[in-house]
């Protein structure tokens, strides 16, 4: 495999404290990888700066083998980067149809306001359509986006994600908040996501992150403290100390 996403000498201070510090991350094509580490550790700064939320005291940033290190948020979307949040970030107002169409629509260069005819374009009404379908969401496409249990309203949000077409997708706690009766469903959907694109898992559940990953980051400190297949991350004794707990992962 190559990579699909590359960290080279990542840092990032803020006034004396190193948030992140220098990281070297590869995120492999088609790679499934979590990435995981106590609270404190720097995930989410590192996240922001493969984003663009942030940008780095040091390093690169590397996507499909360019440079996006100084590249913004939306240009970063356009080459292929997608990401969903620990507290979702959908329109609440609107159905999963108009939330999925509208974000395909852009994608195609058709317009946000063209979605909501929904006529005469019919390459945007099959891809919203078999994008409903590949998430689960066909029987309710037409419900209001708020009044919908919290697991669809992340499905959803997965979902629109994917309709921009990544190569790479960022999915941050995507069970955060979901009730155990619907977490199977989301977990069935994010195992059933397209082996082209390529998914960083940023999770605290162990749970999902061993039935997920075939391989794992751990981030301690701002520093990559381990990476290897989950197997041999759950015997490292400094991985236990640090997060796992002695007990490791059964």
């Amino acid at each position: 495999m190559s990579a699909a996403l590359q960290t080279t000498g990542l840092s990032k201070t803020f006034g004396g404290i190193t948030a992140s510090d220098d990281i070297n991350f590869t995120l492999e094509r088609g790679a499934r990888h979590a990435l995981i580490g106590p609270n404190g550790a720097g995930k989410t700064t590192f996240v922001n700066l493969l984003t663009g939320v942030l940008k780095p005291t040091a390093g690169t940033v590397t996507l499909n083998g360019k440079d996006i290190t100084g590249l913004s948020r939306e240009a970063r979307v356009r080459r292929g980067m997608a990401r969903t949040f620990q507290i979702n970030q959908l329109f609440a107002t609107m159905t999963p149809l108009e939330m999925i169409a509208a974000v395909t629509s852009e994608r195609l260069g058709l317009g946000s306001r063209l979605f909501r005819s929904m006529t005469g374009e019919r390459a945007l009404i099959d891809e919203t359509a078999d994008i409903l379908a590949r998430f689960r969401l066909d029987d309710i496409m037409d419900e209001t986006i708020s009044t919908l249990p919290y697991g669809k309203q992340r499905q959803i949000e997965i979902a629109a994600a994917f309709a921009a077409k990544p190569s790479v997708l960022l999915l941050d706690e995507p069970a955060a908040g979901v009730p155990e009766a619907e977490r199977k469903e989301l977990l069935d959907t994010v195992a059933a996501l397209p082996a082209d694109v390529s998914v960083l898992l940023i999770e605290h559940d162990m749970d999902i992150v061993f039935r997920f990953a075939t391989r794992i980051t751990v981030l301690v400190n701002g520093r990559v403290l381990a990476e290897d297949a989950p197997d041999i991350v759950a015997r490292d004794p400094a991985v236990r100390a640090a997060y796992l707990g002695e007990a490791g992962h059964g």
